[in-house]
């Protein structure tokens, strides 16, 4: 079965910058899409950003655009998501989640599309 382990989380000082990393196991991630997700206290979860099986980029929180990058090491079967420029807001936990997709574009941005998840790593931005 797939598993997916989240990790690189932390306490980071605004304009900060970390890489979050999402290791697959059990399943090659060739034919899933995948998506970061965050989640604040007392916030619904939001799709950060999500990747196709081609490698389409999907940034779907406006908040991210031009700090946060999506981007796979399909030989470490392993997803990451590089942060910089960190604000207070960014802090959440975040979680990779994997839905299959044979081929094609198509990323997808609702939590309820993804039927597996990592256990979520916590990043937190403060002074």
């Amino acid at each position: 079965q797939l598993q997916l382990v989240e990790s690189g989380g932390g306490l980071v000082q605004p304009g900060g910058s970390l890489r979050l990393s999402c290791a697959a196991s059990g399943s090659t991630l060739d034919y899933y899409v995948i998506g970061w997700f965050r989640q604040a206290p007392g916030k619904a979860r939001e799709s950060v950003s999500c990747i196709s099986t081609s490698g389409t980029v999907t940034n779907a929180a406006d908040s991210v655009k031009g700090r946060f990058t999506i981007s796979r090491d399909k030989a470490k079967n392993t997803i990451y998501l590089q942060m910089n420029s960190l604000k207070p807001e960014d802090t959440a936990v975040y979680y990779c989640a994997a839905t299959p997709h044979y081929s094609g574009s198509a990323c997808f941005v609702l939590a309820d599309q993804y039927p597996h998840w990592g256990q979520g790593t916590q990043v937190t931005v403060s002074l």
